[in-house]
C-alpha cells in the first residue's frame, strides 16, 4: 500500500502551465491587433500657448510645419506637390481620419493656410491646429 500512496502524491504535485501561457498569448495577440499606431510627423515644433474648448483626439494624419516653413509627414520633408500626394494617399487609406497641423510658433500663417487648403481640397475633415496647453 505504501507504493500506491507515494505515486498518487507525486503525480498530484505537478503544475501544468500550458493553459496559462495560451491565455497570455491570446491576450498579446488581442492587444497587438487592437492597438492604434500614430505616425509622428518628424521634427519637434515649438507650439503656441493657448486654451482650447474641445480637444480633438482621434487623428491619424499629422503634418508638421517648421519655423522655416518646411512641411514634414512621416519623418520626411516634403514640398507642396509631394505633400498633396502624400495627404491624398493617407486619406484614401483611411477616409474617416482627421488631420492635425503641428505648426511651429515661428512658422508663417501662409504655410499653415496652404496645408489647410490642401486638406480641404482633398476632403479631409476635420482639420485642427495643434497648440500647447498649460
Amino acid at each position: 500500500m505504501r507504493n500506491r500512496t507515494a505515486k498518487a502524491q507525486s503525480q498530484g504535485q505537478t503544475i501544468d502551465l500550458t493553459p496559462m501561457l495560451d491565455v497570455v498569448f491570446i491576450m498579446l495577440i488581442f492587444f497587438i491587433v487592437t492597438a492604434t499606431f500614430i505616425k509622428l510627423p518628424g521634427p519637434t515644433v515649438s507650439k503656441i500657448d493657448t486654451v482650447t474648448e474641445d480637444p480633438y483626439k482621434k487623428v491619424t494624419i499629422l503634418v508638421a510645419v517648421t519655423e522655416v516653413d518646411e512641411f514634414w509627414v512621416d519623418k520626411k520633408r516634403l514640398d507642396e506637390n509631394a505633400l498633396k500626394l502624400s495627404l491624398t494617399r493617407m486619406y484614401n487609406e483611411n477616409p474617416l481620419s482627421g488631420m492635425v497641423i503641428q505648426a511651429d510658433n515661428e512658422s508663417s500663417i501662409e504655410s499653415v493656410a496652404k496645408v489647410a487648403d490642401i486638406a480641404r481640397d482633398i476632403g479631409i475633415s476635420p482639420v485642427a491646429i495643434s497648440v500647447e496647453n498649460d
